[in-house]
């Protein structure tokens, strides 16, 4: 069976484990070391500012709570960009709450706020199955631009960090220079990578991955797609067609499927990816770019609108800068511990 595939007129075989690159970790800071809500803490600064800035001067004059004092936390919410829905409901709890039980004051109020955003964060709950035997399928999906095959990389750096083997899947035959990128990043996290042409058939290379991934007992098999809109049947299509491949495969692949958005668009990106994620059966998001805008709330949003758990959050351009989310370390880092 072949498991690589030309690529440029060259035929270019998968970097063996020993000939892999090793994982630098000294140039960048890992979760490990930094502590989780200290790199969380860092990547919302914009949002914090924002948002803190409003916050604050809600607190500072609320010794009761009020009408006027929910009106100003709500312009708050919204320039954070929790987004109108999902502002009202938090909202519409806390006003339940004080026609019910005074809420004695400000430092009440951010107590109730960080609650009902913690609650909201984890309330999706999809299980991620594993394997009876691997390997693990993951599928990255989405639009172009959101940082795909840059987050594949990461991705497999961070869970080479946990231990576990790793092959990259380059199906993102379409655009060009794909390959070629995650070619880089299969190299800066020291895991093997399979590959076609551009232009090739993704379901073969995917097929060939999955066939290596086995004979070499791998633990995950990342596979990066091409970038699609929801709206392009012939991609959609071919979509399914490599789901179908890896269910045919592996049973119960692929096992994860992680939509990636940029956190820069915020609500623009939002009823795009609720449609994204309806038709490709989407278990979870990976939020790009966090760090670059002020408005990080979009988390928020997704995890109530999409009713998806946010998995990971790139922070930053450096492999090492993808974070597990955690709901509480991202609320104490937006409102304070």
């Amino acid at each position: 069976m072949m498991i690589s595939r030309f690529f440029s007129g060259k035929k270019t075989d998968p970097v063996s484990p020993e000939q892999s690159a090793p994982l630098d970790t000294e140039s960048q800071p890992a979760p490990e070391r930094a502590g989780i809500f200290a790199r969380m803490k860092q990547a919302v600064t914009r949002t914090r500012e924002s948002l803190a800035t409003r916050l604050d001067d809600v607190l500072a004059m609320t010794r009761t709570v009020d009408q006027a004092a929910l009106d100003n936390l709500e312009a708050a919410l919204l320039t954070s960009d929790l987004g109108l829905a999902t502002t009202t409901a938090i909202l519409d709890e806390l006003r339940d709450r004080a026609r019910h039980q005074d809420i004695a004051g400000g430092a009440e109020l951010r107590t109730l706020l960080k609650a009902q955003i913690t609650t909201i964060l984890q309330a999706p709950a999809i299980p991620v199955p594993d394997p009876e035997s691997p390997p693990k399928v993951l599928f990255l999906v989405g639009v172009n631009g959101t940082g795909k095959t840059t987050s594949s990389g990461k991705l497999a750096a961070w869970h080479r960090a946990q231990g576990r083997s790793v092959l990259l899947c380059a199906a993102d035959t379409f655009r060009a220079a794909a390959i070629e990128q995650l070619d880089v990043w299969a190299t800066r996290s020291g895991v093997e990578m399979i590959r076609t042409r551009q232009g090739g058939d993704p379901s073969a290379v995917l097929y060939d991955s999955v066939a290596a991934a086995k004979t070499r007992n791998i633990d995950l098999l990342v596979v990066d797609t091409a970038g699609r809109l929801h709206t392009k049947g012939g991609l959609m299509d071919e979509l399914d067609k490599m789901r179908r491949t890896a269910a045919r495969l592996v049973p119960g692949a692929p096992h994860e499927v992680l939509l990636v958005m940029d956190a820069t668009t915020g609500q623009n990106g939002l009823q795009q990816a609720r449609l994204f994620a309806q038709s490709a059966g989407v278990t979870g998001i990976l939020l790009t770019k966090l760090d670059g805008t002020a408005k990080g709330g979009i988390a928020v949003a997704i995890a109530r609108e999409l009713n998806l758990p946010v998995r990971f959050v790139g922070v930053g351009e450096q492999i090492g800068d993808l974070l597990e989310f955690d709901p509480a370390a991202f609320v104490d880092s937006l409102l304070g511990e």
